[in-house]
Order: structure tokens, then C-alpha cells, then sequence
């Protein structure tokens, strides 16, 4: 029985990794569709959410079931509690890679981005991906120095958010108030994924340490700093 309540543990912690993965590639062909004016590709984007939600219930139902049966303490209630945290992260991440194929199916068969920051858009949906994929990772391996890493990588995409928004306060700004609600609502799209996929990472350092991200951070220097007396 207590094997079978550990594969269980551990199926949760796959479906965790798998919904990372189909997160990951949603924002990726989300992005293409943006850039490329791909229908198709945004059309298949916005069906397949589908299938992470269906995860992300399903996960919540054999965490809950978990719960009523074997009433989990210390160590594995927290395994089961923040796997639920980091599947609902995972699913907005989901629901934020459906709203960027949406800009792209409104704004078909023209591109919402243009030419000029097709560059920027670009390479914030790479991080962005890069970010989620390394967040499956963290769940995967339970590292909580990757984990730990992620708040940094995430500057990256803040800096780039706030350079697309700077072009559009720009004088120069020829584009029309309609492209730059979309430029706007894009950008915050890809910096909110980001934020949950560090989120996740947060919530790995909490299920492996028993302490939140600022507190373990602390404990660590304090803990540095005495040795080093």
C-alpha cells in the first residue's frame, strides 16, 4: 500500500513535467502564429488548452483523492499541497500561450507585430519557453540551485518587456493605437508566463526545503557567513 501511495506521488510529479512541456511548446508555436500570421498554427494553439486543462483537473482530482484517503503529514502533504499550487501556475501558463495565438487569429491575415519588433517579440517567447522548460526540470530533479537560478533568467524577459514598451510611448511610434494594444497586451502576456514559470521554480525550493524562497535564501547566508568566521 505505501509503495502505491508513493507511485502516486509520483505520477503527480509527472503530470507536472508533462503540463510544463505542453506549455512550453503551446507559447512556442503561439509565437510563430503571432509572427507568421499561421492560422492554422493558432487555430491548433487554442484547441489544444484543451488538453492542459484536462491535466490540470485531473491533477487536482488525484491530489484531492490523496488527500481524503491517506492523509498525508509533514514532507508528503507538502508534495501534494504544492504540486496543486504548481499545476495552477502551469495552467495559466497554458491559458497565456492561448492568448497570445488569439492576438494572432484576431489580427490574421495580417501580423500583429511589426517588422521593427518582430526581433524583441521573438526572442521574449524564446526565454519564455526556455524558462518553463527549465522550470519541468526543477520538478524532474528537485534542484533547488536551478531553481533558485530562474528568478535571474527571468530579468532577461523583464528587460526586454520593458523595452517594448518603451517603443511605444516612443514619438516615433507610427503603428496606430491598435497595434500598440496588441504590442501591450503581448508583452504582458510573455512577462506573466515567465512569472509563473519562476512561480514553479519557487514552489520546488518550498516542497524540497520546508522553507519559502527569501527564508531559505537568508538561512543559507547566515549560514555562510558563520563559517566564514
Amino acid at each position: 500500500m505505501r509503495d502505491a501511495y508513493h507511485e502516486e506521488l509520483d505520477a503527480i510529479g509527472d503530470s507536472l513535467v508533462e503540463m510544463a512541456r505542453l506549455v512550453g511548446s503551446a507559447l512556442g508555436r503561439a509565437t510563430t502564429a503571432l509572427l507568421d500570421a499561421d492560422l492554422a498554427l493558432a487555430e491548433g494553439v487554442i484547441a489544444a488548452d484543451e488538453k492542459i486543462n484536462d491535466l490540470h483537473h485531473d491533477l487536482e482530482n488525484r491530489a484531492i483523492d490523496l488527500l481524503a484517503r491517506q492523509q498525508p503529514v509533514a514532507t508528503d502533504l507538502r508534495i501534494v499541497v504544492t504540486s496543486l499550487r504548481m499545476s495552477a501556475d502551469l495552467e495559466r501558463c497554458g491559458d497565456l500561450a492561448r492568448h497570445v495565438a488569439k492576438v494572432a487569429r484576431m489580427r490574421y491575415p495580417e501580423s500583429a507585430v511589426p517588422a521593427d519588433l518582430q526581433s524583441t517579440v521573438l526572442e521574449l517567447g524564446q526565454l519564455a519557453q526556455r524558462l518553463v522548460a527549465k522550470a519541468g526540470l526543477v520538478i524532474a530533479t528537485k534542484d533547488v540551485d536551478k531553481a533558485l537560478e530562474m528568478e535571474q533568467d527571468d530579468d532577461r524577459i523583464d528587460a526586454l518587456h520593458r523595452e517594448l514598451l518603451s517603443h511605444l510611448i516612443d514619438e516615433r511610434w507610427h503603428h496606430g493605437i491598435e497595434t500598440a494594444v496588441d504590442i501591450t497586451l503581448v508583452g504582458r502576456y510573455y512577462e506573466r508566463f515567465a512569472d509563473h514559470a519562476v512561480s514553479v521554480a519557487k514552489r520546488v525550493v518550498y516542497l524540497v526545503t520546508g522553507e519559502h524562497v527569501a527564508e531559505f535564501v537568508a538561512a543559507t547566508e547566515a549560514a555562510e557567513a558563520a563559517g566564514a568566521e
